[in-house]
């Protein structure tokens, strides 16, 4: 098998790869398979994952670092039109994109289509290093000590096929930021990088052990610096010492590498590191620069002169709609002249027949590239300043001019029971509703526009709640006569912005999900009318205690019989049946 690099995309394209594809469904539908559960963690390493609904899979495709080009989207769009039956793609929060109710057959045409541009399937699910996520403003931001991105895909590119990384006790998320301020949330991820310059040598800060779901834990530092030539050598070899872990592989609920480090701590896992690292595997340059992906952005980046005349009046530069969207979705890069814009991509799903014309909008305004972000946007780089009002009448056209990126209305969900084996509420069907309620309260508090709301439909953590200033994940309740009803459990006060990433406070309240919306309201009605002046969220969260929450939250937990008046809140949203948890066995841990 010859491993080589397509020019079209980072990671290394192997059509014969597909064909085996084919081949090992086939005999699996014969029956040649005598265990499944292998066939489904051979599948897996495809980027194949099963759903709750019988044959029907999850295709999953990495976008690593985010970075994504026009042609690279036209192709997602024709997985979405021709093979994904609900018609749409869904951005993740790892900056991956997802299919839903594909047929495990579907997936080779799926992989071919992709190949062609340089996108792959390979490792985005199983026991491996998933997708690398990166800071949508690598290359473009101010305070960024050099760009990150071609060591994201070198790193990316070093880890895909890998042996040691095939077969982990669990998965590995790994994120590189840009600057300081950890726009990629290295802090809650297995291993993250951030830049540092050090006696005029480039190298990175390098966390380890973060993580949410079940036991969320800020990642503590490995190494205040490693040199960027020593980089792949000490993430291999913290690999190595996570795979020879055998007692992690005992419990796969307890088996990510943050247990490890939790359990012995950074500093004898460091010391695990570097014994490692001295081993005969390690004794070869680790120099990233034969692996490196150079894309020179500001080649291709469009030419200011050619939106100089005539954009404004036709795009209604001064009307409110467009200063809204300038404020919130636009800001400066360190190249003069020159924005990133955030395109507001609703739960992160984008429709088949938005792809197609948005990959025109990046060829347009944005050199034909784009970066997925980890809030489910879409971040467009090098649009000239007198292309905004231009960008945001085509994006308006398109459905996607919507101003309050990142901002409370805004919402990130994981697909929960949509879709997830293990998801226990439809996370995506109150999200939609939440997000409608926000929109319609308009508004215009700056402190509370500024929150961020994220849900996940069961305690992973898939939708990132922990690092939400309001975070829900599903859980079930028990009416008067034991029916069960779709609920919520709260955290207040997480974060993730400035350097500033921390795990929210859980409420012991546990909130109907049907009244979910309602209980955002009172939380920010209790926020605005005891906070002081200038008081942001998350300082009034820490002042008042959560106790406080739970007080105004106290009688929405009290159920009614199952009656004619009750019937809504024994439903879930989006669903017209009676809630019944039904909850499989994720593949994750196969």
């Amino acid at each position: 098998m010859t491993t080589t690099f397509e020019q079209r995309g980072v990671l290394p394209i192997l059509p014969e790869e597909f064909a085996e594809y084919e081949r090992e469904v086939k005999r699996f539908r014969d029956g040649e398979w005598e265990n499944p559960d292998h066939f489904t963690a051979w599948r897996l390493l495809r980027g194949v994952y099963g759903q709750r609904q019988p044959d029907a899979q999850m295709m999953r495709v990495k976008i690593p670092y985010g970075g994504l080009k026009a042609d690279q989207l036209e192709a997602l769009g024709v997985v979405a039109r021709d093979l994904a039956p609900l018609q749409k793609g869904h951005f993740t929060t790892r900056e991956n994109m997802q299919f839903h109710h594909m047929r495990l057959e579907e997936a080779t045409t799926a992989m071919h289509i992709l190949g062609e541009v340089g996108l792959s399937s390979r490792e985005a699910c199983g026991n491996t290093v998933r997708n690398v996520a990166g800071c949508p403003m690598a290359g473009v931001c101010a305070d960024e000590p050099f760009d990150v991105s071609p060591y994201a895909a070198a790193y990316a590119r070093y880890f895909v096929r890998h042996p040691v990384t095939q077969k982990m006790p669990r998965k590995i998320k790994s994120a590189f930021s840009g600057c300081p301020r950890d726009c990629a949330i290295t802090a809650i991820h297995d291993i993250g990088f951030l830049p540092v310059i050090k006696n005029g040598k480039k190298g990175f800060k390098m966390v380890m052990g973060g993580g949410t779901s079940i036991m969320p834990r800020i990642a503590p530092v490995l190494y205040e610096f490693i040199p960027v030539d020593e980089y792949l050598k000490a993430s291999e070899a913290a690999f190595r010492v996570f795979d020879k872990a055998d007692e992690l592989r005992k419990n796969k609920m307890k088996a990510r590498i943050k247990f490890l480090i939790d359990r012995i701590g950074i500093d004898q896992f460091r010391k695990l590191v570097e014994e490692e690292m001295k081993g005969e595997w390690a004794q070869k340059s680790f120099d990233p620069t034969p692996l490196l992906y150079l894309d020179d952005e500001e080649v291709d980046a469009p030419n200011p002169n050619a939106f100089a005349h005539g954009s404004n009046s036709r795009n209604g530069h001064g009307s409110p709609e467009y200063q809204e969207w300038l404020r919130s979705n636009v800001a400066p890069q360190k190249q003069t002249g020159y924005n990133a814009a955030l395109v507001k991509i609703p739960l992160g799903d984008i429709q088949a027949e938005q792809f197609p014309v948005l990959a025109d909008v990046l060829r347009k305004y944005a050199g034909g590239r784009a970066r997925v972000t980890q809030q489910q946007n879409l971040m467009l780089r090098w649009v000239p300043n007198a292309a905004l009002p231009s960008l945001w009448g085509d994006l308006n056209a398109l459905g996607l001019g919507e101003a309050g990126a990142d901002e409370i209305t805004d919402i990130t969900s994981c697909p929960g029971t949509d879709s997830c084996k293990l998801g226990i509420t439809s996370s995506m069907g109150l999200a939609w509703e939440l997000r409608k309620s926000l929109m319609d309260m308009n508004v215009t508090d700056p402190l509370v526009r500024k929150l961020h709301i994220k849900m996940s439909g069961c305690p992973n953590g898939c939708g990132q709640h922990h690092i939400a200033n309001i975070g829900f994940h599903g859980g079930s309740m028990k009416g008067p006569a034991g029916n069960q009803i779709p609920a919520y459990e709260l955290f207040l006060g997480g974060a993730y912005e400035n350097a500033n990433t921390r795990i929210g406070e859980r409420l012991k309240a546990r909130v109907p999900a049907k009244r979910a919306p309602e209980a955002v309201k009172r939380i920010l009605d209790l926020y605005v009318q005891g906070r002081n002046d200038g008081e942001e969220f998350n300082s009034f969260v820490s002042r008042v205690s959560v106790k406080a929450f739970d007080a105004v939250l106290e009688d929405m937990k009290e159920i009614g019989p199952l009656n004619r008046e009750n019937i809504g809140l024994y439903m879930d949203w989006s669903k017209t049946i009676l809630y019944k948890l039904e909850r499989g066995e994720g593949e994750c841990a196969i």
